[in-house]
């Protein structure tokens, strides 16, 4: 049910989904909807909670474990290039975040799911660090923040149909540049 109300907020954004959508999305009619998260605002944060843990974490987990250095970064930023089955409906973190652009604060939830790729930045880069995988002189604080910008500027070029062999080759350079081998 939360997966579908979240897919239903990343494909078409919190302003333009209904309840009726969020019926069709998940099942449930508009009294349950209401009865279980107050209003559509109460659905739409239990589904991006839903999402940072689910879809993000997960994707963390999977592919850029601590263990696997480097290379898991490398692998999460490619794993962007080929959502399940075709889809390029973006990232909701980064859909909400420019949806809601002009608020006084970004949404809570904006905020924990770039907290959550900032420290999963910044620890991979330490550990690189630590292991002197990492070429030298790179700050891991500075160099998580200039990731989380190539990270969701890669989910806007993503979703705006961009050159996926283009992105490919911006993040294998991207990701040689972190590495120790490449220390003149």
């Amino acid at each position: 049910m939360l997966s579908g109300a979240m897919h239903a907020f990343r494909r078409e954004g919190y302003e333009a989904v209904s309840i009726r959508d969020l019926e069709e999305a998940t099942g449930l009619k508009a009294g349950s909807i209401y009865n279980s998260f107050g209003d559509k605002a109460g659905l739409f944060d239990a589904a991006f909670a839903h999402y940072n843990h689910v879809v993000l974490e997960g994707r963390i987990a999977r592919h850029a474990p601590v263990e696997h250095g480097l290379d898991g970064l490398r692998d999460l930023f490619l794993s962007l290039l080929h959502e399940p089955n075709g889809e390029t409906f973006g990232c909701l973190i980064t859909n909400s975040a420019i949806e809601f652009g002009a608020a006084p604060r970004p949404h809570r939830c904006v905020e924990e799911g770039l907290q959550a790729l900032m420290r999963a930045f910044t620890t991979r880069l330490e550990e690189a660090r630590d292991r002197k995988t990492l070429r030298a002189g790179l700050e891991p604080a500075e160099a998580a923040t200039k990731l989380l910008v190539l990270y969701q500027g890669i989910l806007v070029l993503v979703r705006a149909g961009h050159d996926v062999a283009a992105l490919e080759r911006l993040i294998t350079d991207e990701c040689k540049d972190l590495e120790k081998s490449h220390d003149s």
